[in-house]
C-alpha cells in the first residue's frame, strides 16, 4: 500500500512520530500505533479506472442510491480507515465551488446534510453533475485542490476531507448508477455510474 502523503496533510502529523522515539515499553507501542494510523489516514495511493463510466469520487460504503426528480443520487460514507482524497468522476469544468459553514454531526446521520460542506457544480460531457463533500464529527476541514473555472480530467484528485466524512453525487439526467447500497467503492477506480 502506498503511503505517500496527500496534498493538504497537516504539518503536525510529522510531530506524531516524536513520542514513539521518546517513550519505552507499552506506551511506545501505543504511540507508534497512533502515529502509524494518523499517517496512513492521509495516504494518497495511485489509482486506475476499472472501466468506462463515471468513477467513484470517494472511497467508502455506498449508503444511499435513490431517484430524485429524475436524477440519480448516490451517497458514499467514508470511515476513518478509508482514503480521504476525493477524485473527479469524469472530465469536467468546475462551474461553481461553494464552502458552506455548518455543524459537525456524524457523517452517516440522516441530518448530516447540514454539516460543513463544499458544494460543487460541474459541467460534464454528460450534463450537469453536482457533488458535495461533507465534513463529519471528526472531519473539521475540506481542502480543495482546484477552484471554479478549473478543467479537470476523470480520476484527477480534487480535494481532501480530513477525517471521517461523506461525498454525495447528483448524477446528470440519463446517467444511471452502476452500484447499489452496501457496495464498497474506491475513488478513481470503481465505476459508479454509466
Amino acid at each position: 500500500m502506498a503511503l505517500a502523503p496527500a496534498r493538504g496533510t497537516p504539518w503536525w502529523i510529522g510531530l506524531s512520530w516524536l513520542p514513539p522515539l521518546a517513550l519505552k515499553g507499552l506506551p511506545r507501542v501505543g504511540a507508534l500505533a497512533l502515529a502509524t494510523g494518523m499517517t496512513a489516514f492521509f495516504r494518497d495511493p495511485e489509482r486506475a479506472a476499472e472501466g468506462e463510466g463515471l468513477l467513484a469520487p470517494a472511497d467508502g460504503l455506498v449508503r444511499q442510491v435513490e431517484l430524485r426528480d429524475g436524477r440519480w443520487f448516490v451517497s458514499t460514507y467514508l470511515a476513518l480507515y478509508n482514503v480521504h482524497v476525493t477524485r473527479m468522476p469524469c472530465d469536467a469544468t468546475v462551474v461553481t465551488q461553494t464552502h458552506v459553514e455548518g455543524p459537525h454531526k456524524l457523517a452517516f446521520a440522516d441530518d448530516a446534510h447540514v454539516n460543513e460542506r463544499m458544494e460543487w457544480t460541474l459541467d460534464t460531457p454528460h450534463g450537469e453533475l453536482e457533488m458535495v463533500q461533507f465534513s463529519g464529527a471528526a472531519a473539521r476541514r475540506i481542502v480543495p485542490y482546484v477552484g471554479a473555472g478549473a478543467e479537470v480530467s476523470r480520476g484527477d484528485r480534487i480535494g481532501l476531507i480530513r477525517f471521517g466524512s461523506r461525498v454525495d453525487l447528483l448524477l446528470p439526467e440519463g446517467v444511471e448508477p452502476a452500484v447499489a447500497e452496501g457496495i464498497r467503492v474506491r475513488a478513481g477506480e470503481t465505476v459508479i455510474a454509466r
